[in-house]
């Protein structure tokens, strides 16, 4: 029964988000992408409150995957898609919580692993993108990649948060965190057209695993 309460608390989430998403579009299109970007990984806490494997875990993500590329295609959901499309970013994002729905809760039956990997998805991407927008740095080019110096420092400090919560009880946690930090936000740093809400979250958890039980 809990897991089916925990399909229909996550659909009723998901639809408050993008409502109260609406409310930042008049800032702006990109405002309320990054609402829906930050708060929606919030979600994984509804999933390891309710969901007791990876069939029930994976059903939300998995539907949001056909929704994210049918709005992709048709602008369903304006409030998520930018006005000029340069990727298939918001369908990667519900790739990346599909597969580490079935790893964490079905592979490896340790869902904070994938809640390490949403999170910095989430709350560092997200907020990186805001941050370096909203402050004036230098701009560094990776490829065909253009970056801030103050995006990729919030990237870092974001992702080091954590990492270093998830590893405060491992032996020099804080080396580890600042490398695998470091990693990541080059990852996200080289990543194109959205391809960074795949990378980002499946590269953080498996890092993650790797330094924890490694």
């Amino acid at each position: 029964m809990n897991n089916l309460i925990g399909i229909v608390v996550s659909y009723a989430f998901i639809a408050i988000v993008i409502v109260g998403a609406k409310l930042f579009e008049k800032v702006g299109n990109e405002a309320s992408r990054k609402f829906i970007h930050i708060v929606l990984c919030n979600w994984w806490f509804i999933a390891m409150h309710f969901f007791t494997d990876a069939i029930f875990a994976s059903i939300v993500p998995l539907s949001f995957v056909i929704i994210n590329y049918i709005s992709y295609k048709k602008n369903i959901i304006s409030v998520m898609e930018r006005e000029k499309q340069d990727g298939l970013g918001t369908v990667y994002y519900a790739i990346s919580l599909f597969i580490l729905a079935i790893i964490s809760f079905g592979v490896i039956n340790n869902p904070q692993i994938g809640l390490a990997g949403v999170l910095v998805m989430g709350y560092g991407d997200g907020f990186a993108a805001i941050m370096g927008r909203k402050i004036n740095s230098k701009e560094y080019k990776i490829g065909i990649t253009k970056k801030t110096l103050v995006g990729s420092a919030t990237m870092f400090i974001i992702t080091f948060i954590i990492l270093a919560i998830f590893l405060i009880n491992v032996q020099f946690w804080y080396i580890k965190a600042i490398i695998a930090s470091i990693i990541i936000t080059i990852v996200e740093a080289v990543s194109i057209k959205g391809t960074d809400n795949l990378t980002v979250p499946l590269i953080t958890s498996g890092l993650l695993y790797l330094l924890m039980y490694i």
